[in-house]
């Protein structure tokens, strides 16, 4: 009478194979997470390109894209019922009030990410996924940099660091 079946060596075998595909699989798919905080970062820079460029087609329409905001605050434009002070026509860094409606101009979730203004420097403010701080290495870094206007016709920078993600 002939068996039908698998052997136990061959079970064992089979279950060691899958077992070192899984071990070399899955640190692809434990850094998803990673990848998806690089992603967004990658969004949220072009959504801020397209948002300071609105600010700044709003600020040359009203005649001050050549105003330096310099305190004293009257350089704004209105963008979904919210003031944004301008710099040149660009949104300004230092201002608390720009910082903290960012998410209108490019609708960041207050929840998913953390914004600090001054920093690295006067003049810039940090994107960082919640609960990750500013980090000065840009090779370790997970966190998107926006440096304000310095003079007419130069537009801001907006530096992405995803290294750390």
């Amino acid at each position: 009478m002939q068996q039908r079946g698998f052997t136990l060596i061959e079970l064992v075998i089979v279950i060691v194979i899958l077992g070192i595909l899984a071990v070399t699989a899955a640190p692809r798919f434990i850094d998803l997470q990673g990848d998806a905080r690089a992603s967004t970062l990658q969004g949220a820079k072009a959504a801020m390109t397209s948002g300071m460029q609105l600010v700044y087609a709003k600020s040359a329409i009203a005649g001050e894209q050549n105003n330096a905001n310099a305190g004293d605050d009257t350089s704004r434009v209105t963008i979904n019922g919210n003031a944004v002070e301008t710099d040149f026509g660009y949104p300004d860094a230092e201002t608390t009030t720009n910082i903290g409606i960012l998410n209108q101009w490019i609708e960041l979730n207050d929840a998913d990410w953390d914004l600090t203004a001054d920093t690295p420097a006067a003049g810039q403010f940090v994107v960082t996924p919640e609960g990750v701080a500013y980090n000065a290495t840009a090779a370790s870094a997970c966190q998107l940099i926006f440096t304000e206007s310095t003079g007419a016709n130069v537009a801001p920078v907006i530096t992405l660091e995803t290294g750390g993600c």
